[in-house]
């Protein structure tokens, strides 16, 4: 049987309803998997009207009432958003969508489901409704499954990039690169790769200093934290290599030399996975007992209501959810 996948809207004030009405419209989804919405119903029949896309909307109250009907299955555990603004932040909309997406995780847990596809939430928005320790899904996912250890790992057609940290301001993600963090994130990278098919993957360290600190003249950290761990990890046995300097290793990993690449902070791995192919970037996050990807794009309400969406992301998130869940990672 087809694999059981909730898709969360994300805010309803963003491009999450756009993009859904999208991808569910595609027959290439439906062969995939059986899917279903867990979001605003409102929001989700504005969306077709602009795009003057018409699916039929059956509403389920449980996971385990989804068929295999044509059209959009859809369970809204939130209720009235009357009052939201589209293409605006709101304490409504973020409160809408942490709604949506613990309603996803709670099935998740209990089994009611084989995964969660993510559209995406605001984080302003996410802040306003009054979740002040739930900066996005990650987080979020942390607090829900009691996880001691979660990763963000982005992929797109030829590479794929873990991160040993990602929503901290930066001079907090400078502290973070310690021995022992750097041990638990590869070991953590390294056990979810080999689930998804890599026997022996190989795995390289972005340094965090240019040059790769230049011997210490442009930083210590390379010296006395990650060498250190990278030379751990390979007593062990794991292959890791490095540190490299950043401004080369993510070309060597799409030329094929690495199977994955640590990257130590937000923005080191979001910006080449993003130059190299945006609109077919996901992420995952490793550390949960279940799969969950996502979109690797934001609410953008700059463009909400304008058709401009692409809808690719989403498509790429529920087909790598589907693989990840017989043991392997996309390809694309």
């Amino acid at each position: 049987m087809k694999p059981l996948l909730a898709i969360t809207m994300g805010d309803p004030a963003g491009i999450g309803p756009e993009v859904l009405v999208k991808a569910l419209a595609s027959d290439a989804i439906q062969d995939q998997a059986r899917v279903f919405v867990i979001g605003s119903e409102p929001a989700l029949q504005s969306a077709m009207q602009e795009l003057e896309c018409r699916l039929d909307i059956h509403r389920v109250a449980k996971a385990g009432a989804v068929t295999d009907q044509a059209g959009v299955h859809l369970l809204d555990p939130f209720g009235s958003v009357e009052g939201l603004v589209r293409g605006t932040p709101s304490a409504l909309g973020g409160a809408a969508s942490v709604c949506f997406f613990e309603r996803a995780v709670a099935d998740a847990a209990a089994g009611e489901i084989d995964g969660i596809v993510t559209c995406p939430i605001n984080k302003v928005a996410v802040q306003m409704a009054g979740f002040h320790n739930d900066i996005g899904h990650q987080e979020i996912l942390a607090r829900l499954t009691g996880a001691s250890l979660t990763a963000t790992l982005l992929m797109t057609p030829g590479l794929k990039v873990a991160h040993l940290s990602t929503h901290l301001p930066l001079s907090k993600a400078v502290d973070y690169v310690r021995r022992p963090v750097l041990i638990d994130k590869l070991t953590l990278t390294h056990e979810h790769l080999q689930r998804w098919g890599f026997s022996n993957p190989v795995i390289a360290v972005a340094a965090l200093n240019p040059h790769g600190g230049e011997a210490g003249m442009l930083g210590r950290e390379e010296i006395d934290e990650i060498q250190p761990a990278i030379d751990a990890l390979r007593d062990r046995g794991l292959d890791i290599r490095g540190p490299f300097p950043a401004d080369s290793v993510f070309n060597r990993a799409i030329a094929g030399e690495f199977d994955a690449v640590l990257a130590l902070y937000h923005d080191q791995g979001h910006i080449p996975i993003k130059v190299h192919n945006f609109s077919g970037s996901v992420t995952a996050t490793l550390g949960i007992p279940f799969v969950r990807t996502s979109v690797d794009h934001g609410t953008a309400f700059d463009i909400v209501g304008q058709g401009r969406a692409e809808h690719e992301g989403l498509e790429q998130a529920i087909r790598a959810a589907t693989l990840m869940l017989k043991g392997q990672l996309p390809d694309f």
